[in-house]
C-alpha cells in the first residue's frame, strides 16, 4: 500500500465530507462500506477501491484528482455541483427525507410548511 497516497485521500476525503457537513457513518452508508472500514479510509489507513473511490468522489462532489492531491485545492471546487451552495443542514435534511416514504414525506411537508410561516 502506497501510505502517502492512502494519506492524501483520507485527508482529502475528510474535508470534503466536513465542507458538506456529513458523518463518516452517512459517508460510508452511501458509498456502501461499513462505518469503520470508511473511517480506515479517512485515517489513511487504506487505500479504497475503484468503485469505492468512484462511489466516494460523487458523494464528496470532489474530483479523484482532486482526492488524490493531483489538483490545487482551489481548482477542485470547480467540479462540484451547484448543490453545494445549499447548507449541510439543507442537504442532510434532504438526504433524509428521500428515505421517508410517502406517508411520513406529506407530514414533514406539513411541519416544515408550519414552521415556515
Amino acid at each position: 500500500m502506497n501510505e502517502e497516497l492512502a494519506i492524501t485521500i483520507g485527508t482529502a476525503a475528510r474535508a470534503a465530507r466536513e465542507h458538506l457537513g456529513l458523518t463518516q457513518a452517512e459517508v460510508a452508508e452511501r458509498i456502501g462500506l461499513v462505518h469503520a472500514v470508511y473511517s480506515r479510509l479517512e485515517r489513511g489507513k487504506m487505500l479504497p477501491s475503484v468503485p469505492s473511490l468512484y462511489r466516494l468522489c460523487g458523494e464528496l462532489r470532489v474530483s479523484p484528482e482532486t482526492l488524490m492531491g493531483l489538483t490545487p485545492k482551489a481548482s477542485g471546487r470547480k467540479s462540484q455541483r451547484p448543490q453545494e451552495e445549499e447548507g449541510p443542514k439543507l442537504r442532510r435534511l434532504l438526504h433524509l427525507a428521500q428515505k421517508l416514504e410517502e406517508e411520513d414525506l406529506d407530514a414533514l411537508l406539513h411541519v416544515a410548511s408550519a414552521l415556515a410561516r
